[in-house]
């Protein structure tokens, strides 16, 4: 059964966000109404770095909601009321194009703050070159875990989050269980206002579980106790179908604590491409067909220019240059898919190697118009 959330008071910032001073601009997304912002709180340090993302919300049913002839207005605020302001660009027949400004209550925008910023915060947040790593499991021991052990964000937030210090009162759900349990809670990518794009995070009790790498057969009734329970305390929550969700955990993860991502399948949310997430129950389905797989498999990630893991891997192996072909080295051939067996395919080849081109056959010629 969920726990009821625990009364606490939002803790306030230490910086006056209307005091950010910009440097210049991480990233620019068009698609998701996003911009990043790097710059600084000079009134409280010239060396500190600071992230500012602002995020345009989605919208709202309520938004949209128009007035019966009954009412006098909506019940809650919409576009169409006499506050709406339109400012006409062009109207052609049937097609009119219109600059519109809503009520205050329907202008705010997500805003999330990440001070003081680190230069791994500033990778995330850019825009820049990726590549795709395909690490071995000699290489997650050679050259990711070392790095990761020396380099990786602080997880004092998330022991906050566990240890009820911090953040709860947005807990959805929680099973207190110290090997099975985890804490549901939204995501910072979320407005928590609109469910068509919820966003949750569900966060494991269990300390030393870093990543996919860590998971064995040993931890499968702490990953179905997650999936069964975060789906039914969803339905219970916001009325979800569990059928419609999506479940993923993320190679690599964003902070080294193992934790879960879940939201709607109909909301493209980031981070759900395939070089990156990985559902949670083919992560589980694997871990009942072979109960090491994740120490045995190789898994590919992508990284950014500029990341220091990048630079041990371009020792270990060409990632940013394609190695170049002599003209003298015959081309490599690659067989296609195939269940025949290797002699057969060799028939296949000679076969088709004496079989003489049709002769081409003149096309009649066509008088001139």
């Amino acid at each position: 059964m969920p726990e009821p959330a625990e009364k606490s008071t939002v803790n306030s910032p230490t910086y006056d966000l209307s005091k950010f001073r910009l440097k210049r601009i991480l990233s620019n997304n068009s698609v998701r109404k996003s911009i990043s912002l790097l710059g600084s709180f000079p009134d409280l340090s010239e060396t500190d770095d600071a992230i500012v993302v602002f995020e345009k919300n989605a919208y709202r049913e309520s938004d949209v909601a128009t007035q019966s002839l009954s009412e006098e207005s909506p019940k809650k605020p919409s576009y169409f009321t006499a506050d709406l302001k339109v400012d006409t660009e062009f109207v052609n027949n049937i097609y009119g194009s219109f600059q519109v400004v809503p009520s205050r209550d329907l202008c705010g925008v997500k805003s999330t703050v990440i001070y003081p910023a680190t230069d791994k915060h500033i990778e995330k947040y850019s825009i820049c070159q990726k590549y795709l790593i395909r690490e071995t499991p000699d290489f997650y021991e050679r050259i990711t875990l070392p790095y990761l052990s020396s380099s990786q964000f602080s997880l004092e937030w998330v022991y906050n989050i566990l240890e009820h210090k911090q953040e709860t009162e947005r807990i959805v759900f929680e099973d207190k269980d110290p090997e099975t349990g985890f804490i549901l809670l939204p995501d910072l990518k979320w407005d928590g206002r609109n469910v068509e794009n919820l966003y949750l995070l569900g966060i494991v009790h269990k300390h030393g579980l870093k990543s996919l790498r860590d998971l064995n057969a040993s931890h499968l009734d702490l990953l179905r106790n997650l999936r069964q329970s975060a789906k039914d305390a969803i339905f219970n929550r916001y009325g979800l179908n569990p059928n419609q969700l999506r479940m993923y955990i993320h190679y690599q993860p964003s902070f080294y604590h193992l934790h879960v991502h879940i939201n709607p399948v109909r909301n493209d949310a980031p981070g759900i491409w395939c070089e990156k997430s990985h559902m949670l129950d083919t992560v589980i389905n694997n871990l009942e067909l072979l109960p090491d797989y994740y120490q045995r498999a190789t898994l590919p990630f992508v990284l950014y220019e500029g990341n220091k893991l990048l630079e041990l891997y371009e020792k270990e192996q060409p990632v940013r240059m394609v190695p170049a072909v002599s003209e003298s080295e015959e081309p490599a051939v690659v067989d296609g898919f195939s269940d025949d067996e290797p002699e057969e395919r060799q028939c296949k080849r000679i076969k088709l190697a004496t079989t003489p081109e049709p002769k081409e056959v003149e096309a009649p010629a066509q008088a001139c118009a």
